[in-house]
């Protein structure tokens, strides 16, 4: 199939081209700054922005399928506030959309998120759940991901961590109780590209985690652990939290603000892990601890110290 991965030079996106490429598709990658040395050889890459539809409408032009990609960071404040999740997540998704019906696509594959809903507590949860209602609401023949946290080599999610919760002392909103479901990407890439290749995945809307859940507390313990440190959790109260993050976000380039808050307030956990749908059974999920010991890709290598579950 001639696939297009818009977004393509992001996280997710260089691990889905390497596996649709080693599945013998022929790949382009859509993105800002398409140049990214991380793209597998044989992967064409074109430049486009979906603020911009006039950017990446040639680009969908004989294309059998395309996934859409691009999305902001729950984790930090973007730059430009808030708004910018509409502007990339609601109206970039509509550019892409539209692009893809004009060239009659026949198969299109929307990252979303867990929670994703108009109504919903964030601005990245409510321009999620715009877009979904975009993408089902077209003439597309669609398939929808709601992945919970993503980490891999590349990703921000350990990172972020190490930041929001330091080793030896971490001072947590809540006690750090939020729960969460860390998907490898290695598992995720090869789902996605399933959804383009069985015609069953077509309409569905799919709840996708990784085989644990794990309080914020625990992942940041599974980290410095990794690391051999160890980290002691201090519980701040969540109205101390909410003040403190309300004024950080007024102050210029500090990275969180009251949606981060906000999103420490619900679980990110599936209520059903639709992983079978691709035939793979949970405890052939890497865990978060696997990875960080670095046995990704062993299978059942590894269940985590301890579960919130």
């Amino acid at each position: 199939m001639k696939v297009l991965v818009v977004g393509g030079s992001g996280f997710i996106g260089t691990n889905l081209c390497a596996e649709l490429k080693r599945r013998g598709h022929d790949v382009t990658a859509l993105s800002r700054s398409p140049s990214s040395d991380d793209l597998p050889k044989g992967v064409n890459k074109v430049m486009g922005n979906v603020r911009e539809y006039g950017s990446i409408r040639e680009a969908f032009e004989g294309k059998d399928a395309v996934f859409n990609l691009v999305a902001l960071s729950p984790l930090f404040k973007p730059s430009g506030g808030d708004k910018m999740h509409d502007e990339i997540h609601r109206k970039g998704t509509e550019h892409v959309v539209r692009a893809a019906e004009k060239h009659e696509v026949d198969r299109f594959v929307q990252m979303s998120a867990l929670g994703a809903d108009p109504d919903g507590p964030t601005a990245y949860i409510r321009s999620k759940g715009a877009a979904e209602e975009i993408v089902t609401e077209s003439v597309l023949d669609y398939t929808i991901f709601r992945p919970s946290v993503v980490f891999g080599e590349g990703g921000e999610f350990v990172s972020f961590t190490k930041l929001l919760a330091p080793p030896y002392v971490s001072a947590l909103p809540g006690g750090g109780k939020t729960r969460f479901q860390p998907i490898w990407v290695g598992d995720l890439a090869p789902m996605l590209a399933d959804a383009i290749e069985d015609e069953k995945h077509v309409g569905q809307i799919y709840e996708i985690g990784g085989p644990d859940k794990l309080t914020l507390a625990e992942i940041a313990r599974l980290i410095h652990d990794s690391d051999g440190r160890s980290t002691t959790v201090v519980p701040v109260p969540m109205g101390l939290a909410k003040i403190g993050l309300s004024i950080g976000g007024l102050v210029p380039g500090f990275p969180m603000g009251k949606d981060q808050y906000r999103s420490l307030q619900f679980d990110n956990v599936t209520d059903d892990n639709d992983v079978d749908a691709f035939g793979v059974g949970v405890g052939e999920l890497t865990t978060l601890k696997a990875y960080l010991n670095g046995r990704a890709g062993d299978v059942g290598g590894g269940s985590a110290a301890a579960t919130s579950d």
